[in-house]
């Protein structure tokens, strides 16, 4: 597949976002750095994810007159994070919007069958409204970020984006076959997946290296 022709898929190539990638896969990158450019990466993808975001004339008083001027239109922007990895990327985005919500999506992986299982959907109301934005660093079989966004259809949710920071081939296809109405954020598009479901070169464990649990 080649995903530089289609249309709903973004992979970056700025070299901010591709230096502090090279620093997140470094083994030696402590748990604060790793969190913190998780977070930078996060927000530096998020200003081009949010590019068409909606605005409204508003008048606004400066120091020498009334204006008309932009603000973003429409019910807030829900930044939906898939536990638990998907919540190191949600500051980056509320530096951005700092009045978005917040809802959450809990998978887990069967360690045997790489297959993700649901137990936790909280999402910002009203959902149909609303821009909303999925969060995960890691897009391995694709299978997670399928369901969370499944999950998410069936509470009404449908203008729909996910970003992530590296993507497996397998995991890239997969997600746009399956939602080719959601816009894709990638930071670093990866060579494979090995024999457990693990992107390779990788990062590793993104929820473990987050939240020091390595």
């Amino acid at each position: 597949m080649n995903f530089n022709e289609n249309s709903n898929i973004t992979i970056f190539k700025h070299p901010l976002i591709q230096h502090k990638i090279s620093k997140l896969r470094d083994k030696n990158t402590s748990t604060k750095e790793f969190r913190q450019l998780v977070e930078e990466i996060a927000m530096l993808e998020g200003f081009e994810a949010l590019s068409d975001l909606p605005l409204e004339q508003v008048e606004v008083e400066t120091p020498l007159e009334k204006t008309m001027a932009p603000h973003i239109a429409g019910p807030k922007l829900a930044i939906v994070p898939i536990l638990r990895a998907g919540l190191g990327m949600v500051s980056g985005i509320l530096a951005l919007v700092p009045n978005a919500r917040v809802g959450h999506i809990g998978m887990y992986r069967d360690e045997e069958t790489f297959i993700p299982h649901p137990y936790y959907c909280k999402l910002p109301k009203p959902i149909d409204k609303r821009l909303i934005v999925v969060t995960d660093p890691m897009l391995a079989t694709g299978g997670s970020a399928i369901d969370a966004i499944d999950q998410i259809k069936k509470e009404g949710g449908k203008h729909i984006k996910f970003m992530c920071i590296i993507a497996a081939p397998e995991g890239l296809e997969a997600l746009s076959k399956a939602h080719p109405d959601v816009e894709i954020y990638v930071g670093c598009l990866d060579r494979e997946l090995n024999e457990n479901a693990y992107i390779c070169p990788g990062l590793g464990d993104a929820g473990d290296r987050i939240f020091g649990t390595k």
